[in-house]
């Protein structure tokens, strides 16, 4: 006989809420996401991870390496502009996972307001448990700093 056991569900899940507000409209918050998320996208400590993102239903979210190399991240699941970007993939895990990435744009009292939401399962590391925070904090506050200098910019 073979006894198998399993984590409980807590342990394959992975849950990030944030809510991230913008000085700037809803149109300039979405391009700069999807600049934050391709060619504009770096690691924390600031060294450059440019990305490629098509914004189009099952356009890819990738890592371009060179000479056919690097990392398939996602999936455009969902695309309205300028309120909805949803993903699925791998993201940056190499091992069994499913992933699930929302950025949901609405306007409020003259900002833009980005709901975040990731939402993961699987045999997720503990280390990416940890740290996906951080990256996911960092590519908000990123990419609203760059809106709202392209907001200030268009002098509006």
């Amino acid at each position: 006989m073979t006894t198998t056991t399993f984590p409980d569900i807590d342990a394959l899940t992975l849950n990030v809420y944030q809510e991230i507000r913008v000085r700037a409209s809803i149109d300039i918050t979405f391009a700069a996401l999807l600049e934050q998320l391709g060619a504009g996208n770096e690691h924390p400590d600031g060294t450059p991870m440019p990305m490629t993102i098509e914004p189009w239903p099952g356009g890819r979210w990738f890592r371009d390496l060179g000479d056919g190399n690097g990392h398939f991240w996602a999936s455009v699941q969902a695309i309205k502009r300028p309120t909805l970007l949803e993903l699925s993939g791998p993201l940056f895990m190499s091992y069994p996972v499913a992933n699930n990435v929302q950025y949901r744009l609405s306007e409020e009292n003259g900002e833009t307001l980005i709901r975040f939401c990731h939402a993961g399962f699987g045999l997720i590391s503990e280390q990416h448990r940890k740290g996906v925070v951080t990256g996911w904090n960092y590519i908000g506050e990123k990419a609203r700093e760059r809106a709202e200098k392209a907001q200030l910019q268009a002098g509006r």
